[in-house]
């Protein structure tokens, strides 16, 4: 090869996106789980004088590491520029409010948590859950990046520290004498994209004979039930338990048991402590990830056939939306979460298709979904406009939907779920 040819080559090599490094090993990744296209971020959602502008978008690539089998985004936007401002309150929904008082009383059973008791949750958002334990004569530390979100904490009586979390705020954490006999963290550890400083602030920020819950959405049921709208650039990472015990053992947690949830299409509980504390592991741990080795979790093979599942998914969306369209249909959506976002741009849906949506939180009415511009409305739109069918975007809430929607009914108006498999109801 002479020296120009040479060049030429470098030159080219050079212009070619590099592999991105794993968050947790460090290993390059090369193995594509799913390519989703570009698409903005989720949770930016658009007023009316946002329309007459451009929209950002990234991509929305998962890569599978090839060494420890996380799948992970890279990361496009920072936590400041994706939390720093928050449209998502988890008091909004019913169904959690129940799972979080329902974690809240287990809790204080299981591990004798009491009035001389400190309990803290990072990524606290609204206080949906703290002020439970709050209500109890529990003391309480929220943490949580977003400072409105936070506000509304802080009028619940919940005490919220604003900023990240990690090492550095566990640190003054410990420092202000409120290390946790309890320490939560409810989908927060998909959301962070320095996953070892992260895990390192929880030890830090735990009691030596503490307890440290963490919920997330299990990667087992991501795939089995094609759940790819979970995958936005709000969510970094995805965990099976066999990786996530392997991050929390780097850093001188133990795992002793696991619970299996259905929040979010089917979510784990994990349950961790300090190498050293005493706490008897359950053989829950064991079962799971021998399920999930006989699952293939631990073989490359299984991400690889996913990106197909995904494709025939939209195709199958599409083709119930266009003979709906074409008969004449009108179809609205239900609610306004960021896995919608991914499945409409996705999809490439937007109001040739969704005449409109609606959601329960007043902070997304009058605002415009992300790509799609789909408008946003308070639920009372169905009932005016009757459409035919009522698109359920946040399926994992689909039973909580219906039972609050059963109205249509009565101008025999359908639900639609789109996943894990397409649904008229």
């Amino acid at each position: 090869m002479n020296s120009e040819l040479r060049a030429g080559v470098k030159t080219v090599e050079a212009a070619l996106p590099q592999p991105v490094a794993c968050r947790f090993c460090g290993a390059a990744l090369s193995e594509t789980f799913v390519d989703l296209g570009v698409s903005p971020v989720s949770n930016a959602y658009l007023s009316e004088e946002d329309l007459r502008r451009a929209e950002p978008f990234f991509p929305l690539h998962a890569f599978v590491c090839g060494t420890c089998f996380l799948v992970q985004l890279d990361e496009f936007q920072t936590p400041e520029q994706l939390f720093g401002q928050y449209r998502y309150f988890s008091s909004f929904s019913e169904s959690w409010l129940r799972h979080a008082e329902s974690y809240a009383d287990a809790m204080m059973a299981r591990f004798g948590i009491g009035a001389r008791s400190q309990v803290v949750e990072v990524a606290s958002n609204d206080g949906y859950l703290l002020q439970f334990f709050h209500r109890r004569g529990v003391p309480v530390l929220g943490i949580e990046p977003a400072a409105n979100v936070a506000r509304a904490a802080e009028e619940k009586g919940i005490t919220t520290l604003v900023r990240f979390f990690g090492i550095n705020t566990a640190r003054s954490v410990t420092l202000m004498g409120k290390q946790a006999d309890l320490l939560i963290g409810n989908n927060v550890l998909a959301h962070v994209p320095d996953l070892n400083g992260f895990v390192a602030g929880l030890k830090i920020a735990l009691k030596p004979e503490g307890a440290l819950t963490m919920e997330f959405p299990h990667l087992l049921r991501l795939i089995g039930l094609n759940q790819f709208d979970t995958i936005y650039h709000e969510h970094f990472s995805y965990f099976s338990l066999l990786t996530a015990a392997k991050i929390f053992a780097r850093h001188g947690l133990r795992l002793f048991d696991v619970e299996e949830i259905p929040t979010h299409g089917g979510s784990l509980r994990v349950f961790c402590c300090h190498e050293g504390a005493g706490f008897a592991p359950t053989g829950r741990v064991g079962e799971l990830i021998a399920r999930e080795r006989e699952a293939g979790l631990d073989r490359i093979e299984i991400y690889r056939g996913f990106a197909e599942k995904v494709r025939a998914t939209k195709r199958e969306l599409l083709s119930f939306l266009i003979e709906a369209k074409t008969k004449g249909a009108a179809i609205a959506g239900y609610g306004a979460p960021a896995k919608g976002n991914t499945l409409l741009n996705y999809c490439g849906i937007g109001t040739d298709f969704l005449d409109y949506t609606v959601d329960r939180s007043p902070h997304k009415q009058g605002l415009y979904l992300p790509g799609s511009r789909i408008p946003i409305f308070a639920p009372e739109r169905i009932e005016k406009t009757k459409p035919d069918y009522v698109l359920i975007l946040p399926w994992n809430l689909r039973d909580e939907i219906m039972a609050q929607m059963g109205h249509i009914r009565a101008w025999r108006g359908k639900f639609v779920v789109p996943v894990p498999k397409l649904e008229v109801l």
